[in-house]
């Protein structure tokens, strides 16, 4: 056996190849095919099998089918899951994943694009496709499964966006693409646990050039993260997260009112996306 083989093969190698061989040794305990186990999960044969042998990031969701089909799991599959998924994302960006799956509010400023924690599967696809990666379908599922931190039942994330008005007419992908985006982010901002306020027009407004997050928790100090290229970063020095507090506090003071977001959306969606 080849150096190589013995570590692509290897269950300790990464959190994504011991989820995998823990759903390869519980399906084969039970002398179920994979065929039958992507039958419960809803999901094909061939995902199962590039699962088990962690070439794709499983779903919240089949993580959940797991415990429920594997007797004595006990939701370990479930507890293990956020650590597979931050796997799937680069390393530089793992410990904020980390951060904002313990927080309890989010807020972001976005003047070019439509966050992550807000995006559909095919403009999340889009995006991430002009970068030509070789694991498209697994950042879109990354990305995609970041968002159960808005809907969990316990202490789900408040999101709070601010982002320019020229966020929505910046066509990603196509008019279908951008109309489906849109049409979710009016759902997210007519949503009473979230917020959506947009920023008319090309005024500078301090904090409003570039993206980051500030983000909150039950307990400690919140944190900045800052988007940038090739790679984010995060800030915890509290000057830096004073400063990202008071920006916060006058893009939102500047931003139209949450209440006018569905109203300016529809808007778009005449003008642009009908």
């Amino acid at each position: 056996m080849s150096v190589d083989t013995e570590i692509s093969t290897d269950p300790t190698a990464s959190p994504l190849r011991y989820f995998g061989s823990e759903v390869r040794l519980e399906r084969e305990r039970l002398g179920m095919t994979r065929a039958e186990l992507g039958k419960i999960a809803c999901c094909s044969y061939s995902l199962v099998a590039k699962i088990e042998t962690g070439d794709r990031v499983p779903t919240l969701d089949f993580a959940r089918a797991c415990d429920a089909t594997f007797p004595y799991a006990n939701g370990r599959f479930e507890r293990f899951w956020p650590l597979a998924l931050r796997y799937a994302f680069p390393p530089w960006f793992r410990p904020y994943a980390e951060l904002e799956w313990k927080a309890t509010v989010v807020r972001t400023s976005q003047p070019i694009l439509i966050p992550g924690l807000a995006q559909t599967p095919e403009y999340a696809r889009a995006l991430l496709r002009s970068g030509r990666p070789a694991n498209l379908e697994d950042l879109v599922t990354a990305r995609m499964e970041r968002q159960h931190v808005l809907t969990r039942e316990h202490d789900p994330v408040r999101l709070w966006i601010v982002m320019r008005e020229n966020v929505l007419t910046n066509t990603v992908g196509d008019p279908e693409v951008m109309r489906e985006q849109l049409i979710h982010l009016r759902k997210l901002a007519e949503t009473p646990h979230h917020r959506v306020q947009i920023l008319r027009g090309n005024s500078d407004i301090y904090g409003a050039a570039s993206p980051w997050n500030l983000v909150s928790f039950n307990e400690g100090a919140d944190i900045v993260h800052v988007d940038g290229f090739p790679r984010g970063y995060n800030l915890a020095d509290p000057d830096d997260v004073a400063a990202a507090q008071d920006a916060y506090d006058l893009l939102t003071a500047n931003a139209e009112p949450p209440n006018a977001t569905a109203e300016l959306i529809d808007s778009v969606l005449k003008g642009h996306y009908a």
